[in-house]
């Protein structure tokens, strides 16, 4: 966990890798109820015994958007920012899945940050200041070498 004291600590840098989370693993039962509440139910994720039989994977694989949405947990995970009252996400600029997520399998995030613009005062909170950050954030599969997904987050945050 990196904890940075304020947004002109994080300013400080721009163009390094900030942090690393801790691994997680993804579990069957994350990619059902992924695919209960997005209504992708591909049998080479929900099917585990035709995925074994069938699938180039040898196992069922997490969706490729259920690893992307891991990224608000893997993020607070690695940073914890002290002086910021609210965060948002604000988007994606690329997103790629390059390798697939057996269940069973342990990713973490490496997240480092390209960009920060200071933003204009909120309309409806002027004494808040605050900051937009574009993340290169690459997720990556444990003992695997190529990620599994590499995305251009951009997020804000106040304080």
């Amino acid at each position: 966990m990196r904890i940075i004291e304020s947004l002109d600590e994080l300013k400080g840098l721009i163009g390094q890798e900030v942090a690393v989370s801790d691994w997680t693993e993804i579990t069957q039962q994350q990619v059902n109820l992924f695919a209960e509440a997005t209504g992708d139910h591909q049998w080479i994720h929900v099917d585990v015994e035709r995925a074994k039989r069938e699938s180039p994977f040898g196992a069922p694989v997490a969706h490729g958007f259920l690893t992307l949405s891991l990224l608000p947990m893997l993020m607070a995970n690695a940073i914890e920012m002290s002086d910021v009252k609210m965060g948002v996400n604000y988007g994606l600029n690329k997103v790629r899945f390059t390798a697939p997520v057996p269940v069973g399998s342990r990713v973490r995030a490496r997240v480092k940050l390209v960009e920060m613009e200071a933003l204009p005062p909120l309309p409806n909170a002027p004494a808040l200041t605050g900051a937009q950050m574009t993340w290169a954030v690459t997720i990556e599969r444990e003992g695997q070498e190529r990620p599994v997904c590499v995305a251009e987050s951009i997020s804000r945050r106040y304080s």
